[in-house]
């Protein structure tokens, strides 16, 4: 079996977002972005994507750090292509800091084959519903994280 080759296409939010509610196995499309790159064979079948917005974490949206969220069919090689080119796109646009989480469990391997590093170890967290701010569990609390950092 020969080797799926791809390459970026834009992609629009509302499409970024429809491929990320049908192929993440554990999240729900981000609620705003600044950019989104995808990811398509040589047919032009969108395989995966990268929506890249502010950081879910208040204490990192300092207005020069960008957070991405990935989504892939499956294709290899896909999501290290998406990572390269979302950290390449958000330097031009003049951010400093790139960042992402992976769960515990999830390897890693499309990060480090795009060049990023785990810069901080987070503990499982309890879960984001409060009284004054109640959230609904999307089964990804009580899980600890590693946070990256694109180099």
């Amino acid at each position: 079996m020969s080797e799926v080759r791809l390459h970026l296409v834009p992609v629009r939010s509302r499409e970024a977002k429809e491929f990320v509610r049908t192929w993440h196995r554990h999240h729900t499309p981000p609620a705003g972005q600044i950019f989104a790159v995808g990811a398509a064979d040589e047919t032009g079948t969108l395989r995966a994507v990268a929506i890249v917005g502010r950081p879910v974490a208040r204490h990192l949206d300092d207005g020069a750090t960008l957070e991405t969220r990935t989504a892939s069919d499956g294709a290899r090689n896909a999501n290290s292509l998406l990572y390269a080119a979302a950290w390449r796109a958000a330097k031009a646009l003049g951010y400093r800091r790139l960042i992402t989480y992976t769960q515990d469990g999830e390897s890693g391997a499309s990060l480090r084959g795009a060049g990023w590093r785990v810069i901080a170890s987070r503990p499982p967290r309890a879960g984001w519903h409060t009284p004054s701010r109640p959230r609904t569990d999307r089964g990804n609390d009580r899980i600890a994280r590693l946070l990256w950092e694109a180099a």
